[in-house]
């Protein structure tokens, strides 16, 4: 086996000074490695130290350096496989600029934003943000500005406990949340705890399925319709199960009532574990949000959500809703001090909360979210009417169904436009596409076939640019 490559070799002479100093360290790192790529030092198949191996060279903690690698998969600057671990991707940045004749596919820095995920920074609610900050800073306790609980800020944790029986389902008590810094750091923790293997939808964030590989836990896909997950491709030898039940990401359907009830009923049966990733789960426009799957079996499901949708991906706090068992694990897994979401931010969430202000700043974000997507609908009953938007109306993103083989360059006509998309390839489980590439879709849960298919984020752009968005967008779709 090739052996890795190391801290050197990533670092050159310099950079180790500047991972000690005062800035972020997990930023520091990724530059550190981005530049590595740029200049040669790390050529693209290099196999990079294990995270636990690099983070004792550099004295710094697994988790900065973990982290560090699972965002450079994401960005496509590194390549992470189950047993053969992280590695320079094979289509990383050369070594010295080739300059190429313009082409849509290195057209200029795009004009509009369709990427999902992102929602309007302009839009966060600033003044009422800055009453509750003021309110919970005078109103704090002497404890909060000492060192964090793992747990969270127990004010917080009551705020959540009601907030989220009230318009989720969700039954647990305070002592049942635990505070993170996001979604992805919820899956960190679960990863460590529960362990591996586990099984995900075929459609789904990569940035995820490298944060779990990172951490050891290795996943395989079960295949995706119109009624979300096929969850009877569920095994015994499955130790977890991730799902998005409210709105399938990024297909956009929910899970039908009776895979709610039989995804539960396998894991009462097998001990497993349904990981619940609630990410846009407020956001539904055609009627009033579905319940969470974990007001069905607290003990089997762990619902896992944050803000970074409803208010703003920088306010790094999210939650888990555990089951009894995790609890203690869980905390122990997050360290002694809380490291990651600020007693400060946790408090003023609480006031937000509280009086009402985060039920105000949902209700309109749903609002405009609706008011864009029907723009989107409309744009394209004139302009492409051959083009359909699948799944529900839900969420800060839609899917548009494409003719079959005209994905790749619908994307590259979209760059051409001056516009920022993504193709629905780009969210497909490695495994799905190796399964539907060789025709083995006859087992229960396997993938169902690729399909064509453009993810689209109407959040971002400004109101004034949106109009002019979804003009490119149509520009760039597949004739009918």
């Amino acid at each position: 086996m090739d052996s890795w490559v190391n801290s050197a070799e990533i670092l050159g002479s310099d950079l180790p000074l500047e991972l000690s100093g005062t800035g972020n360290r997990r930023a520091l790192l990724m530059a550190a490695l981005r530049e590595a790529v740029r200049s040669g030092r790390l050529a693209p198949g290099a196999r990079l130290p294990p995270y636990r191996s690099l983070a004792a060279d550099l004295g710094l903690a697994r988790n900065t350096v973990a982290d560090a690698y699972a965002e450079l998969v994401a960005e496509g600057w590194l390549a992470a496989r189950q047993g053969s671990g992280t590695r320079v991707a094979e289509r990383a940045v050369p070594v010295t600029p080739v300059h190429r004749p313009r082409t849509p596919e290195r057209a200029a820095r795009p004009v509009h934003d369709l990427v999902q995920g992102r929602p309007d920074p302009s839009v966060f609610p600033r003044t009422a943000w800055l009453a509750s900050a003021r309110r919970a800073l005078a109103a704090a306790p002497d404890d909060a500005f000492g060192p964090g609980d793992p747990h969270g800020r127990p004010e917080l944790r009551r705020a959540l406990a009601g907030y989220l029986a009230r318009v989720r389902g969700v039954r647990a008590a305070p002592e049942r949340i635990v505070v993170c810094s996001g979604a992805a750091h919820g899956l960190r923790l679960l990863a460590e705890v529960v362990g591996g293997p586990w099984a995900a939808e075929e459609y789904g964030l990569p940035f995820h399925r490298a944060l779990l590989a990172s951490h050891g836990v290795g996943t395989r896909p079960l295949g995706v319709d119109a009624d979300g997950a096929r969850v009877d491709g569920l095994t015994r030898r499955d130790r977890a199960v991730l799902l998005t039940p409210a709105h399938q990401f990024p297909t956009g359907g929910p899970l039908h009532p009776a895979r709610r009830a039989a995804v539960v009923d396998w894991a009462r049966a097998t001990g497993g574990l349904v990981v619940e990733d609630d990410y846009d789960g407020e956001f539904r426009y055609d009627r009033q949000p579905v319940g969470a799957v974990q007001g069905l079996d607290p003990e089997h499901v762990a619902l896992v959500g944050s803000v970074s949708k409803s208010l703003s991906p920088t306010l790094r706090i999210g939650w888990m809703v555990l089951p009894q068992r995790l609890v203690a694990p869980v905390v122990a897994a997050k360290g002694e001090r809380e490291q990651f979401s600020s007693a400060t931010e946790q408090l003023t969430l609480t006031d937000f909360v509280g009086s009402g202000a985060y039920d105000r700043q949902v209700r309109r974000m749903r609002q405009r979210h609706r008011r864009r997507r029907d723009q989107l609908v409309a744009a394209l009953e004139r302009r492409a009417p051959h083009v359909r938007v699948t799944g529900i109306a839900a969420g800060l993103h839609a899917v548009l169904e494409l003719p079959p083989g005209t994905e790749r360059s619908a994307v590259r006509a979209a760059a051409w436009q001056g516009l920022a998309v993504e193709g629905l390839a780009d969210y497909l489980h490695p495994g799905a596409e190796r399964a539907g590439q060789a025709g083995q879709t006859e087992r229960a849960g396997q993938a169902e076939g690729l399909r064509d298919g453009l993810v689209v984020g109407y959040a971002t752009p400004a109101e004034s640019a949106y109009p002019e968005a979804l003009q490119a967008l149509c520009r760039a779709l597949p004739p009918g």
